[in-house]
């Protein structure tokens, strides 16, 4: 029986990655994703991580990494320089949070492969001046495409990445719904399910070029629904696993699988699903509903000071209400409070393989 790994807090790489993946599956938790649009959100989650004593997963959306270059004309430009930028940010702030971070992009269809090798090249000149990548890993989602196609073209990158110690995140079957113009609410219920012989044809194809992670569909939908409408069926994993198990011989779950669409999803499939291999769990949907509630909550409690600088009867100033530093932080505690539940469903409070934040400056 092997140790668990201390590893130094930060945003981890190449074998840091892969041990803290590895912990996480050998140990039977999965880490929540969570998608970020500005420094807000990114702090949130740093706090959270680093209140529940567990590691995290941190993501942009082509549309968050636009967001967070705010508005200077050129999308594609604010795509990358966005992206970029939170990433700098995450860099400069998560040691001293002291948890481990996964510094990730999400969707990326056919369309936007040009954004990820523009990010890609950002990261190699980042790896050439401070020996590391911006990035921990991109996502390829060309679950919209052929399989063959998909495969290929995410061996292509995945070449690219594994020259700067990173990994590639890829989709097979389509994830329902739609996630910042990736996707669609038109699917073919069969689509929402992954064929086990999918993932095995995958596996041959991108082990021997570098880590990657499959985001393998198995009824799961971007958004929240009503209880019923989706069907999820984690044994869809089980069975991807034992495919690939069997024919190589293998330990069991062998395959890094990670679980789109999990925000309202019923906890006990959340836990089959961590059973055959999940190691990461997106719950963009409800982590921007509880930022959204909370600041829905503040102006309802005090709707005067978002009408009027001073109060037209009293005469009182209201500054100190309107400050937008009051109404953003209640969105980041209830962000922190939602993200206190994903840990704990998800079972990885406790479990962050960061070791103290004076040791590893010590180091």
């Amino acid at each position: 029986m092997t140790s668990t790994p201390k590893l130094k807090p930060g945003v981890v790489f190449g074998e840091t990655y892969k041990q803290l993946v590895k912990a996480c599956k050998d140990g039977g938790y999965a880490l929540p994703a969570v998608n970020i649009v500005g420094t807000n959100s990114v702090n949130a989650v740093l706090e959270a991580a680093a209140k529940n004593k567990s590691d995290v997963i941190i993501q942009l959306s082509n549309g968050g990494a636009e967001f967070y270059a705010g508005h200077i004309g050129d999308s594609f430009q604010a795509k990358v320089l966005g992206a970029v930028a939170a990433a700098l940010h995450v860099h400069l702030l998560a040691e001293h949070y002291g948890v481990c971070v996964v510094l990730h992009t999400d969707h990326a269809n056919k369309k936007l492969v040009p954004w990820v090798e523009a990010l890609i090249e950002e990261g190699r000149k980042h790896k050439a001046k401070y020996g590391v990548p911006l990035f921990t890993s991109h996502m390829i989602d060309l679950s919209e495409e052929d399989l063959d196609y998909n495969i290929s073209e995410s061996a292509r990158i995945l070449t690219m990445l594994n020259e700067l110690d990173m990994s590639i995140e890829i989709e097979l079957g389509c994830t329902g719904g739609e996630e910042d113009g990736v996707g669609s609410d038109e699917i073919d219920d069969a689509r929402l399910y992954t064929q086990p012989s999918e993932v095995l044809e995958a596996y041959e194809a991108l082990t021997p070029l570098g880590h990657f992670s499959v985001a393998a569909s198995f009824g799961n939908v971007h958004g929240v629904y009503k209880p019923g409408n989706v069907d999820l069926r984690p044994d869809i994993l089980k069975n991807s696993q034992l495919a690939i198990q069997e024919k190589h011989g293998l330990a069991a779950n062998p395959i890094d699988l990670v679980f789109h669409g999990g925000s309202g999803s019923e906890e006990a499939k959340i836990k089959e699903a961590i059973s055959y291999g999940v190691f990461k769990m997106n719950i963009d949907t409800d982590t921007q509903f509880a930022f959204a509630e909370a600041i829905g909550d503040y102006v309802e409690a005090s709707p005067m000071a978002f009408r009027y600088q001073i109060d037209p009867e009293s005469g009182e100033p209201y500054k100190k209400l309107y400050d937008p530093r009051k109404w953003l932080r209640a969105g980041e505690i209830n962000l922190v409070k939602r993200l206190d539940e994903a840990f704990a469903v998800l079972g990885s409070t406790g479990k962050s393989l960061a070791i103290a934040h004076k040791e590893s400056v010590a180091a």
